[in-house]
């Protein structure tokens, strides 16, 4: 661990129990013993912050008996939905063109099949559409015009996604960008909705589950970075970046700025570190400390203490049905059904706002 993260690390409380695994910077083999199985009728849900609606979705559809692949992806249909979620699917922040773009991925650990979409227009749950390219071919990604082309062909109906809330945020920064081309800046008196976001932002949703027959399965859906080039896939619809789901282990997700998690293939690290002893919280902030390492090489993408300056954070559930969190920065928070109470829950972190 580097020296600049270590100390902040250490003042979480899943840092402190972390210690006990650190030792010169590396991760100590065989500290701790691999997940055995849940206990028979462990039902667990996790998502990211903004998905408490989608794990109370998810644990009525496991109570009842559900897959819990139909269930995470029941979740996260809510927030695709959303009109107000402007992160997600329906009313999703678009590219610079002020086209809506999605990303999709779902994992089922009982097969260990994935299906995904990518850069999708026009089609309001990919997520529906990346299960059925896992379920009816013998690929794992489509993306652009060859996604909407499959949901058409399954019966998706097109429709735009463009919200006239979005649609002025769109406006607003097309007009607020740049001072050298020919958009005029806001009237004085603004344009409707100016409280909306204007910067690029990073949204994202992941949910994960285990049933009580240990089964589990994740989904990840998103409408991507606002403002993108045209095209621009992040780590949402990537298999080991965004999402990643093995039988034997656990689970893992992520929202925010997918170009680090791209380079770093997270998601799957996690897994992998809690196959071998790790808790998913010290796996999750074990992946935000290689990311803010790694970040430190390349300046633009640093403040002036060197931390990252953007944010990105990671969920994870393993067999056992233990889950933890972890982000980049302090104050983060994500939801959990833990089969007795549905509720927010704050994040680890490596780095302290301000």
């Amino acid at each position: 661990m580097t020296n600049y993260s270590r100390r902040d690390f250490l003042k979480t409380g899943a840092g402190a129990g972390a210690a006990a695994l650190l030792a010169g910077g590396r991760l100590r083999a065989g500290t701790a013993a691999g997940p055995s199985g849940a206990p028979p009728g462990t039902l667990r849900v996790v998502s990211s912050g903004n998905g408490i609606r989608a794990t109370a979705k998810a644990m009525e559809i496991l109570r009842a008996g559900g897959d819990p692949l139909d269930a995470v992806i029941a979740g996260v249909n809510i927030v695709e939905d959303d009109p107000n979620d402007m992160s997600v699917g329906y009313g999703g922040l678009p590219n610079e063109d002020g086209v809506v773009e999605l990303d999709s991925s779902v994992m089922y650990g009982p097969t260990h099949q994935a299906g995904a979409v990518a850069a999708l227009r026009n089609i309001k749950n990919p997520s529906k559409v990346a299960r059925l390219v896992m379920e009816r071919t013998d690929h794992v990604l489509l993306v652009g015009e060859g996604a909407l082309k499959f949901a058409k062909a399954h019966g998706f109906k097109e429709e735009d996604l463009l919200t006239d809330k979005s649609r002025q945020a769109w406006l607003r920064w097309k007009e607020t960008i740049s001072d050298r081309d020919n958009w005029f800046p806001p009237k004085k008196e603004g344009l409707p909705g100016e409280a909306g976001p204007v910067m690029s932002t990073h949204g994202t949703i992941n949910c994960i589950a285990i049933d009580a027959a240990g089964r589990l399965a994740g989904v990840t859906t998103t409408s991507g970075m606002s403002w993108k080039l045209a095209g621009r896939v992040g780590d949402s619809p990537i298999i080991g970046a965004g999402l990643y789901v093995d039988n034997e282990i656990g689970a893992a997700g992520s929202t925010g700025r997918g170009e680090a998690n791209l380079q770093t293939c997270a998601s799957f690290r996690i897994v992998d570190a809690m196959g071998r002893g790790l808790s998913p919280e010290q796996a999750c902030l074990k992946a935000c400390e290689d990311i803010a390492a790694k970040t430190k090489l390349v300046p633009r993408l640093c403040d002036g203490q060197g931390r990252p300056n953007f944010g990105l954070e990671f969920y994870a559930l393993n067999k056992k049905g233990e889950f933890g969190a972890a982000g980049l920065f302090q104050g983060g928070r994500y939801a959990v059904h833990d089969g007795v109470e549905n509720k927010l829950r704050n994040i680890a972190y490596v780095f302290k706002r301000g």
